[in-house]
């Protein structure tokens, strides 16, 4: 379910370009990113470090898309969160008793499971470059391919890629892990 909620205001974004255009997309994904921390403030009385800089990433950008009347800054918005978010984690391989990615994934592994630091190290340092490989990816779609064709991008492969991608990674830390020993 949170999820969902997670992906609605992309969800709001999406399905309000397909019936307009991408200025009218632009203001409604920035109200749907109010409602989303709204939502995450009345259910847990806290709101998400990624939430909070994706919500300022997109009305910043949303803002200079709209106020330029230039669809490159929300294009941009993409890049610049994949950008920041390989920055963190792959400098939380240096930085920290433990990495982002555990402190972000651990609590989805099987209860009991031990992850070596080493391994959740390079599992960082992997999501990192994925990350940076992707915000690469959004830009070249975004300048050489149509505004459809980025939307389409955004929506029907770079989403579902990073839960392809994610899922995969968890794999991976689960391959050959033995459960911890009761204590």
């Amino acid at each position: 379910m949170q999820t969902l909620i997670e992906l609605a205001p992309l969800a709001a974004f999406f399905g309000v370009w397909a019936f307009t255009d991408i200025y009218i997309a632009t203001a409604v994904l920035m109200g749907a990113m109010v409602l989303l921390l709204g939502w995450d403030w009345l259910s847990t009385r806290k709101i998400p470090s990624m939430h909070l800089v994706s919500a300022v990433l997109v009305w910043v950008f949303g803002a200079a898309t709209l106020i330029l009347h230039d669809v490159r800054f929300i294009q941009w918005k993409a890049t610049v969160f994949y950008w920041l978010t390989a920055l963190a984690v792959a400098g939380s391989v240096w930085i920290g008793r433990i990495t982002l990615l555990e402190r972000l994934l651990a609590g989805a592994l099987p209860e009991g499971t031990a992850v070596p630091p080493n391994r959740w190290r390079t599992a960082s340092l992997i999501y990192a470059v994925f990350y940076l490989v992707l915000g690469a990816v959004n830009l070249w779609v975004a300048y050489n391919l149509s505004e459809t064709a980025w939307v389409v991008f955004k929506s029907w492969i770079a989403v579902p890629l990073i839960f392809v991608f994610t899922a995969a990674l968890m794999f991976w830390l689960l391959n050959g892990q033995a459960a911890k020993e009761p204590a």
